[in-house]
Order: C-alpha cells, then sequence, then structure tokens
C-alpha cells in the first residue's frame, strides 16, 4: 500500500464527506452541522474504545480486528473532516502538537 500524506487525506475525506453531505441531504433536507459530525466522531471513538477491550480479551465480539482498524481509519477521517470544517489544518495541528509534546520531554 502507498503511503498517504496529509493533502491526499484531506482531499480524499471532503470528498467522501460531500457523498454523505449528498445522502444527509436526500434523507433529512439538510447536511449534518459540525456539532453532528461531532458527535459521529465521539461515537466511533467509543466504538474504538469496544474493540480494544475485544482486542484485549475484555469483551467478546467477533470481527474485531477487522472493525477495530476501521474505526481507527474513520477516526482519522472524522477529525479530518472536523479540522476542515473548523478552518484547522491538521496537518499544522498534528506537527504543533508533535512538537510540543516532544519539547516536554526534552526538557
Amino acid at each position: 500500500m502507498a503511503s498517504l500524506n496529509f493533502e491526499q487525506l484531506k482531499q480524499r475525506s471532503l470528498k467522501i464527506r460531500q457523498r454523505y453531505h449528498e445522502l444527509e441531504l436526500n434523507h433529512h433536507g439538510s447536511e449534518w452541522t459540525v456539532e453532528e459530525d461531532a458527535l459521529a466522531f465521539l461515537t466511533d471513538a467509543g466504538l474504538v474504545g469496544r474493540h480494544v477491550m475485544s482486542q484485549q480479551g475484555r469483551w467478546p465480539k467477533e470481527n474485531t480486528e477487522q472493525e477495530l482498524k476501521h474505526k481507527i481509519g474513520e477516526s482519522i477521517w472524522w477529525l479530518t473532516i472536523l479540522g476542515e470544517r473548523m478552518n484547522i489544518n491538521i496537518e499544522e495541528a498534528t506537527e504543533e502538537f508533535l512538537s510540543k509534546t516532544e519539547n516536554l520531554f526534552e526538557k
């Protein structure tokens, strides 16, 4: 599998989100708000936790590995979308976080 850079992540994510917006318009008559997107992300993040529990033998569930991988990818997708919708550059935000955190440990 080829590596994915932040710009590709952003562009592909936005295309997928646009398709979901079309479904929302057809189903609800309006696109989801940023708040609804955030809630959807939190729901998926919670499912990551549940699948981790299953992977670690603490919760009985089938297809754990496949679903965990999917939900981790979906969570990254949601964070990309949320960043874009709130004018936060995900690459800059990630770089700033990493640099700040690395600096904390170098002290």
